[in-house]
């Protein structure tokens, strides 16, 4: 849990610097994203590991939902920033709309329906 949190604060303050411009830290937010991103990717092998869980096989499935996960919230980023930076209220919804629809699919994609 505490690897949870400290890597999701470093990567969202990173990305924040990143895309604030008033901050004028572009290059220090893109290395504190990334390694906030490390951190949670250390973060889900420790879980693993507590959890005496086989390492995640890598298969055309396992990619395939990934870069599923990754369009989606894409989409819906976008849309957040349509709506929010650039004023386009109309499209940024149906576009963000679109990616929480995505993100949901990933519900059934890797749970499966019964």
């Amino acid at each position: 849990m505490l690897l949870g949190t400290i890597g999701g604060i470093l990567f969202a303050l990173g990305m924040c610097m990143a895309l604030i411009p008033e901050w004028n830290a572009f290059k220090p937010g893109v290395v504190m994203g990334i390694a906030g991103a490390a951190v949670l990717l250390i973060m889900v092998l420790v879980w693993r590991r507590m959890e005496q869980k086989d390492p995640i096989k890598v298969s055309g499935k396992t990619i395939g939902t990934v870069l599923f996960g990754i369009v989606g919230a894409l989409l819906f980023g976008v849309g957040m920033c349509l709506t929010m930076v650039w004023s386009r209220m109309i499209l940024g919804i149906v576009i963000g709309i679109a990616g929480i629809v995505l993100l949901l699919c990933l519900i059934p994609l890797t749970k499966g329906l019964k």
